[in-house]
């Protein structure tokens, strides 16, 4: 077979180029294709007229120009065959079950390794408090807080705040102190539960039902007025170590504590055990003046006598008998045991749940939201099961039960249970979790990731609904935990296929600071997976493809000897994101 540059060397003489001609490639190459054109004609063969198109085409190219250098065709080297190492043979059954299960393996680590994740914005030393990093892309522990359970947690863009495992108070950030580089205790002895942060204040609730109001500055913690404390000694008195404020509820009854705060950036509410409930304000710069506290008239100057942050009730709700509270930066939302929900406040996006006029901002006493619209023709009753609220943005969790309709004589799936997330309020950085980039969103709109799901429970031996375990709003991102069937029950002695597994979480909204966890800026409209916290641990066990990061439920395990009963949890707060062990 002849190469290329051999055919160029045997062309014809008289294939010259000269002025005003065809050049004298084409031209050969032209008379070459007539004359085997016409031998095929005379053979008639199909096999000739397919060699003289060939012919024909490679002419027409090579008269273009191509190929531009004629070569010799080189023979490639024969290509490098490499194997796939084969994997290593467990020893044992748990090192087979991380072989097999990320999910396993992830669940293994948060029992072997409890800690806190954090990442996101790191701008005020927050998410990394030992690095100056602005932004900390992806989760990274926060090495102060390895090996430790907490309580709760709280974050800020310029301030940290979390509960140690013996209800201490723990401080960080740049506007706690420019020069802190680690959690700091500052509030002991209270043995607090829960924290809510506002603009410039962090509010606490004690075991035994006291709400503390403590500034966010260490300060004006050491400037302001200490009230005096009991001591171990019978009949005295100290006075404590940091400033706080008490927000004691007026004319609680015999037995009636407080059960649950939750806190805007100037107001936050107060949830007493015989559902009666209370709001306050919780800033010290901005007395609340969007109608978020719930009491209509209410402001800097018609307030009554008494501490400017005094526990006001909210009397349109007495014998509601609430339930559950949440609170966003200028709006308050509270469902009562019925699985009614009232709304008030700041409504400038639609977030109570009404749309938005111009001409009425904010609602300043509690209005019922009319969800059995949502469902209307739908032959199902719908109940609020849960409320989420954070910057502008609302969202309620409803069983919708299926009923009998008017004349319907065979109503399949009758009692069948849907669960149903909503959500109201600003989804132009994708918060509304729809799929759209919307302003402003009054009536509440349907989040189907997270709606009408159903798995197969094979302990009960029937189909189930899914619901949310969890769901946390930050100033415009958030996460949801499913509520999916788990099991955390494996052991040494249960088959090596025995894998523990946990629940799903998915997040959504803004990601400027790459607070979503997925790695990229962009904001995000529905709810999406994200890699695991501990990526090496999966890669370690040869596993490339991408898993994604499941939360480890609740089980009692054991802690530098001592038995505790742990569960992760996630905090999404403003800009940043953690994820933590918590008792």
């Amino acid at each position: 077979m002849l190469s290329s540059r051999s055919t160029a060397r045997q062309l014809p003489r008289a294939c010259r180029r000269s002025r005003g001609q065809i050049p004298a490639t084409r031209r050969c190459f032209r008379s070459q294709t007539q004359t085997r054109v016409a031998a095929a004609s005379r053979t008639g063969g199909r096999k000739a007229g397919f060699v003289a198109s060939l012919l024909v085409g490679g002419g027409c190219l090579y008269a273009l120009g191509y190929p531009k250098s004629l070569q010799a065709e080189v023979i490639p080297a024969p290509a490098e065959i490499k194997f796939e190492e084969p994997r290593k043979k467990p020893t044992s059954r748990e090192e087979n079950r991380d072989l097999i299960s990320s999910q396993h393996l992830q669940v293994k680590k948060s029992w072997e390794n409890p800690g806190v994740y954090a990442w996101g914005s790191n701008a005020g030393r927050v998410a990394a408090p030992d690095s100056d990093e602005s932004i900390i892309k992806s989760p990274r522990r926060i090495t102060y807080f390895d090996g430790k359970i907490i309580r709760d947690i709280k974050l800020d863009k310029d301030f940290g705040a979390a509960i140690s495992e013996n209800g201490d108070l723990l401080q960080w950030g740049t506007l706690f102190s420019p020069t802190c580089r680690w959690p700091t205790p500052t509030l002991k002895g209270k043995d607090l539960t829960k924290l809510s942060i506002s603009r410039d204040r962090i509010i606490a609730l004690s075991k035994n039902g006291i709400v503390y109001s403590i500034p966010s500055k260490q300060v004006d913690q050491a400037s302001g007025p200490k009230p005096l404390e009991r001591s171990w000694f019978p009949f005295w008195k100290s006075r404590s170590n940091v400033s706080y404020r008490t927000l004691q509820p007026s004319k609680m009854s015999w037995g009636e504590n407080v059960s649950d705060v939750s806190s805007g950036l100037e107001h936050c509410l107060i949830l007493t055990s015989t559902g009666r409930l209370f709001s306050a304000a919780s800033g010290t710069e901005d007395f609340p003046s969007k109608g978020q506290m719930g009491v209509p008239g209410l402001t800097w100057a018609t307030r009554p006598e008494g501490a400017y942050d005094q526990p006001h009730e909210v009397s349109t709700l007495r014998g509601f008998d609430i339930a559950k509270i949440a609170a966003g930066d200028f709006h308050s939302l509270a469902a009562d045991q019925a699985g009614r929900v009232f709304a008030w406040g700041d409504n400038s996006v639609g977030q109570l749940g009404f749309e938005a006029t111009p001409e009425s901002p904010f609602i300043d006493a509690p209005s019922l939201l009319p969800i059995d619209k949502l469902y209307k023709g739908t032959n199902l009753l719908p109940r609020v099961t849960g409320l989420a609220a954070g910057g502008v943005n609302s969202y309620f969790t409803i069983d919708a039960t299926r009923m009998a309709g008017q004349g319907e004589e065979d109503p399949r799936g009758l009692g069948r249970v849907t669960a149903d997330t909503w959500a109201c309020g600003q989804g132009i950085w994708g918060g509304l979790g729809n799929g759209r980039w919307t302003h402003v969103q009054g009536t509440p709109t349907k989040i189907k990731a997270l709606s009408g799901l159903f798995e197969y429970d094979e302990i009960t031996n029937k189909v189930i609904p899914i619901r949310l375990a969890h769901l946390n709003v930050g100033s415009a991102h958030m996460s949801a935990i499913m509520s999916n069937v788990t099991y955390v029950g494996a052991h040494d002695k249960s088959s090596v296929n025995d894998i523990n597994w946990g629940r799903d979480v998915l997040f959504w909204g803004r990601n400027e600071f790459y607070q979503l966890g997925t790695g990229k800026r962009n904001n995000i409209s529905s709810p999406v997976y994200i890699a695991p916290m501990d990526v090496e641990a999966d890669k370690e066990k040869g596993r490339r493809e991408e898993h994604r990061f499941q939360i480890t439920p609740r089980k009692t395990i054991r802690v530098d000897g001592r038995k505790v009963s742990v569960e992760q949890r996630i905090e999404c707060g403003r800009g940043v994101t953690a994820v933590y062990s918590g008792t």
